[in-house]
């Protein structure tokens, strides 16, 4: 199996300067995070955009839509922001044939307290038990991605 991770940005790549909050989408976490994970799989890195999703607008959608589209690989994992992750889900709705699962974090990958590395494993496993189509890997659970909403107040993912 060999995995394409295209990377969004998101908090999962955040880096923190100082206490005011300030930061900036850093590189891509997911390759430090696979290794960590010590996920024996061959996977690819690209880096379409550093934005926080709240930033994402449509023609960053067509963006993503496009390079999930032309890519190769039947095995797609996006890291993304979680604020509206299940927008771009929404927007990858009728790609056929291939599985893609879209994750990210509550707390920055950087962070010591981070679901990150969770997050991604738990993505990578859904990448090998899933059939085609789109999901949501968060909170522990792998959701179709229009059957999820992130529920803000409890800081969390669950059924729509």
């Amino acid at each position: 199996m060999f995995i394409q991770i295209f990377s969004i940005g998101g908090t999962i790549d955040k880096v923190y300067f100082d206490a005011l909050s300030e930061y900036q989408i850093g590189e891509p976490m997911a390759p430090e995070l696979m290794q960590q994970g010590r996920v024996g799989v061959d996977f690819a890195v690209e880096s379409l955009m550093k934005k926080d999703s709240l930033e994402l607008d449509d023609a960053d959608r067509d963006l993503i839509r496009a390079r999930v589209g032309a890519c190769p690989h039947d095995r797609i994992l996006i890291t993304h922001g979680t604020d509206t992750m299940t927008i771009t889900a929404a927007a990858l709705a009728d790609i056929e044939d291939k599985t893609i699962v879209l994750t990210g974090a509550m707390q920055p990958a950087r962070f010591r307290d981070s679901d990150a590395l969770f997050n991604i494993g738990l993505a990578v496993g859904a990448l090998n038990v899933c059939h085609p189509g789109v999901y949501i890997a968060m909170s522990g659970r792998v959701f179709a991605a229009d059957e999820v909403q992130k529920n803000r107040l409890a800081g969390r993912f669950e059924p729509r």
